[in-house]
């Protein structure tokens, strides 16, 4: 197929199973999502919501657009954004890696930096702050706000799901990464009314909140939050699964040396908790896995595959090189 422009490639993205050594009967299948044009899971509600928001008329060329993010939805959207002539604005906060920085600044309008942490010791609070005193001094402008917008859970509903329902036959369990909420929320309606069996594991991470859990603060971007998505509200969730961010590392470790798959922090996450899961779970009889691996690794070249940046927050390099 010939494309007539590279941000029509999103969705589509390819599947493949890996085998469990210490889980014989789980079947697992994962979508990389990082094959999507701008590298990651958020090209698909980028695409949609502006699309969306430009059908129903919500907003017009001459708005200026407005998103949090720590890193893959401020390049997304910033990609999308400019593909249609639009006006963007990406608040950030000092967490976010060089790489993605680079990125959204390059393609944003303007990038305003929030560098003061909020009560939960992160900065998330401060950026939402931020966002409304941007609402109120720019005419004409508009939040994404990926938290609670409803064409953003759509977007994995009518796509990712959609795939994967069209994959996968007979899906018996759904881990997926809690951030913003969107794609949990999408994906567990859709799967749900196809398989109405199906278990959706959310995965979050020590110190995010979005599951009542105590905040601390938090290294890895793009999995766990300071907030409780109003989104996920709408969600359908069987089970909840808490991962350490040093368990993350040693996972996306063991993803590039074991499977040869360089993925990001959220991707650990999520292959963590199928492990530790698995372990407390007596399955006699073979189970199909669906997850989804949401970025690529080279976005964490300065963090989780960093030796001395793990050194320094969480375990010595030895840790990294024993992994197999």
């Amino acid at each position: 197929m010939v494309y007539e422009h590279v941000l029509n490639m999103v969705g589509n993205t390819p599947i493949i199973k890996l085998y469990l050594k210490d889980a014989q009967n789980v079947s697992l299948y994962v979508k990389l999502e990082y094959f999507n044009p701008t590298g990651s899971v958020k090209d698909r509600a980028a695409r949609y919501v502006i699309d969306r928001l430009l059908e129903e008329k919500m907003i017009d060329k001459n708005t200026t657009i407005i998103e949090s993010s720590s890193g893959n939805f401020g390049i997304a959207l910033s990609n999308y954004c400019r593909s249609k002539e639009l006006k963007f604005i990406c608040v950030i906060d000092p967490l976010i890696s060089y790489t993605n920085e680079t990125i959204i600044r390059k393609m944003s309008t303007e990038v305003v930096k929030v560098v003061e942490p909020d009560i939960n010791g992160g900065y998330l609070l401060n950026r939402i702050k931020k966002i409304n005193k941007l609402l109120e001094e720019i005419p004409n402008s508009y939040w994404i706000n990926q938290y609670g917008n409803k064409y953003n859970a759509e977007a994995y509903n009518k796509t990712l799901a959609f795939e994967m329902c069209n994959e996968v036959t007979n899906i018996d369990y759904v881990f997926i990464g809690v951030s913003s909420g969107g794609t949990i929320t999408g994906v567990s309606s859709k799967v749900k009314k196809v398989y109405p069996n199906a278990k959706i594991i959310a995965v979050d991470i020590v110190g995010s909140v979005v599951f009542g859990g105590k905040p601390q603060k938090r290294f890895i971007p793009g999995i766990g939050s300071s907030k409780v998505p109003e989104i996920l509200e709408f969600a359908q969730i069987d089970d909840v699964v808490f991962v350490r961010e040093y368990d993350v590392i040693l996972s996306c470790n063991e993803l590039l040396k074991t499977y040869n798959i360089f993925a990001g922090g959220s991707s650990g996450a999520v292959f963590t908790a199928i492990k530790q899961y698995f372990k407390t779970q007596n399955i006699d009889k073979q189970v199909n896995v669906v997850t989804l691996f949401a970025d690529r690794g080279d976005r964490y070249s300065e963090t989780v595959y960093n030796e001395e940046w793990c050194m320094e927050h969480f375990c010595a390099p030895d840790q990294l090189r024993r992994v197999e």
